[in-house]
């Protein structure tokens, strides 16, 4: 079970990894005015979405104590995130104001990750 637990942890932070590098490449975009949610930010959020709710699973399949509170504030976040994202999704440009909650957004949710034990 460890090893599926595992593989699902990567799959996570690939899809973290995607939300926050298609951010990080429309930055010098953003600062022109012209950044725009890529496909491969809303793909990134959804496996975000998907592979958290299957390791709050695993993990409750494996009767490991688990902070309720800090999931559902981390899906709080990703959710808002995921529907900014998807919303948007089709416009050729987003404003600058809103293109940088989703990425401040995504940084505080790596940190309640990371940081809240």
């Amino acid at each position: 079970m460890d090893v599926v637990t595992n593989i699902f942890v990567g799959l996570h932070i690939i899809g973290i990894a995607s939300l926050l590098g298609g951010f990080l490449a429309q930055m010098k975009a953003m600062s022109a005015g012209t950044a725009r949610f890529v496909p491969a930010m809303l793909h990134g959020a959804l496996t975000m979405l998907v592979t958290g709710i299957v390791l709050v699973g695993l993990n409750q399949a494996q009767d490991h104590p688990l902070n309720n509170i800090k999931l559902g504030i981390k899906m709080a976040v990703l959710v808002v995130i995921l529907a900014l994202v998807y919303v948007k999704r089709d416009d050729e440009t987003v404003d600058k104001p809103l293109f940088a909650a989703v990425g401040g957004l995504t940084v505080a949710n790596i940190f309640i990750a990371v940081l809240w034990t």
